[in-house]
């Protein structure tokens, strides 16, 4: 009679799933697509842009420059002093050296401004420059 308890107690247990190994699974692919995801950078204001009547767009690493309709010049969501702009260039090539910069100038902004980011991206050797416009 005790085999008999003790067939059915085994039975038991047989039937139960650990998911304990596959919750390990489960989060470490969480972990992983979090970390190679690509995220949205913006420039750090919302600005209208002016319209234009050829546009092509740009992929790859891209160093988003606004220019508010006040003049105020932002990089990575960081109003930026325009003596300190050539700096913020380099710090951004250093890590992704064929960066191109794209300038988000308001329609209302001054062109002064766009002219010092011009300027600065050419003493920071950047080539690939292009200003934002809707289509």
């Amino acid at each position: 009679m005790k085999s008999g308890l003790m067939k059915r107690k085994d039975d038991e247990e047989a039937g139960e799933i650990d998911l304990t190994p596959m919750l390990d699974v489960v989060f470490i692919l969480l972990i992983f697509f979090i970390v190679t995801s690509v995220f949205v950078t913006e420039a750090g204001i919302e600005v209208t842009r002016p319209e234009a009547s050829t546009s092509e767009s740009k992929k790859g690493d891209l160093i988003l420059i606004a220019v508010g309709p006040n003049g105020d010049i932002w990089i990575d969501g960081d109003q930026v002093d325009p003596r300190f702009i050539r700096s913020r260039f380099e710090l951004r090539l250093a890590d992704a050296p064929n960066s191109a910069v794209i300038i988000q100038a308001d329609a209302s902004a001054d062109n002064e401004q766009v002219m010092l980011i011009l300027g600065a991206a050419r003493e920071a050797n950047i080539t690939d420059v292009s200003i934002s416009a809707e289509a």
